[in-house]
């Protein structure tokens, strides 16, 4: 086969299986959302590397799965995100070649409407930092908010788990950390 009938198939292949991720990111304000949890599961994941294009992510679920992530840098709400399962025993060899802290964290699925919320309770250096997520199916895609949901922090690069691995929650300023938590709390 040729270069020339070879590649629109690989470029018809690539579109199929290409996936992309829009996603809002909020503070939570309160508790009350804890009553409204369908499910949860801890969630460890590295960074093998970032930049500004791109960064690579391992991650391992309740130690039973793991993923290798490919994720472009947003533009606005929409970026590129490629994902692959791997062997967990795998993904922990990879965490070994990290760059950064690893990302502990509690995931709580709290449905509200047609959609579901993912409320991320971070442990070790990002202890003390919630953070809700919601993936969108369009960029426009209209929103009802819950009442605990607090301040948006959308493209705040500092509320992004690549950021956190460099500069962890508990390496934040006391000022910057006391507004999180004021609104987490």
């Amino acid at each position: 086969m040729s270069c020339r009938t070879l590649l629109p198939l690989l470029t018809n292949r690539i579109a199929c299986v290409m996936s992309f991720e829009i996603e809002r990111k909020f503070l939570v304000r309160g508790d009350d959302w804890r009553r409204l949890v369908t499910s949860q599961r801890t969630v460890r994941q590295a960074y093998l590397g970032t930049n500004g294009k791109a960064s690579i992510r391992v991650r391992i679920v309740d130690n039973g799965s793991a993923t290798l992530t490919i994720k472009s840098r947003p533009t606005d709400l929409r970026r590129l995100e490629l994902e692959y399962p791997i062997p967990v025993l795998e993904a922990e060899a990879l965490m070994q070649l990290r760059d950064g802290c690893i990302i502990e964290k509690t995931r709580h699925v709290v449905p509200h409407g047609d959609l579901a919320w993912e409320i991320d309770i971070f442990a070790r250096e990002n202890a003390e930092l919630i953070v809700a997520e919601l993936e969108l199916r369009e960029v426009n895609q209209q929103i009802e908010l819950p009442s605990w949901i607090g301040q948006e922090i959308t493209g705040q690069p500092q509320y992004y788990n690549s950021f956190l691995v460099h500069r962890p929650f508990c390496s934040w300023p006391a000022h910057d950390k006391a507004a999180t938590i004021g609104v987490s709390a």
